[in-house]
């Protein structure tokens, strides 16, 4: 494959909570994404157990802002939290 700008970097199978994944050059982001885990939520009335997925965005400060890659991984997770959005 060639031609990228972002990749993907899983320690799921291995384990581990967090990470930061190394961009590979000449790239200029990687999303490195950890085990998914179900954990105690507060709902605003009761404690509910969600599954997580710890994700980790490692990005070119020269060449992507901060903010953009802060909304992306927001968004990123908006999604995954309620996936059947995606499908509409």
């Amino acid at each position: 494959m060639q031609g990228g700008s972002i990749s993907i970097s899983s320690l799921g199978g291995i384990g581990g909570t967090h990470f930061t994944p190394i961009i590979n050059a000449p790239e200029v982001a990687i999303l490195g994404l950890s085990k998914g885990a179900m954990k105690p939520v507060w709902d605003g009335k009761q404690f509910v157990p969600r599954l997580m997925l710890p994700l980790s965005l490692s990005f070119d400060h020269r060449v992507i802002d901060g903010a953009l890659a802060a909304r992306f991984n927001a968004y990123l997770g908006q999604v995954l939290a309620d996936f059947r959005r995606v499908l509409l």
